[in-house]
């Protein structure tokens, strides 16, 4: 009889072991995710900056009338 609670409360824990498992891969994919958004938009920023400072460039240089 303590054979049969033992393998059931190993498979328990084994269970929740799993899952516990599952929450940290989700929250792993989930502050990847996030990092790449952040990454994505700290480029479009820089784009933008960097396309600005060449107008600004070209309007000082009377590139662009």
């Amino acid at each position: 009889m303590a054979d049969n609670k033992q393998s059931f409360q190993a498979g328990q824990a084994a269970g929740r072991a799993e899952e516990k498992g599952n929450v940290l891969m989700d929250k792993v994919k989930d502050a990847g995710t996030a990092a790449g958004a952040s990454a994505q938009t700290a480029g479009q920023k820089i784009t933008e900056a960097a396309g600005g400072a060449v107008n600004l460039v070209k309007e000082k240089t009377g590139m662009i009338k």
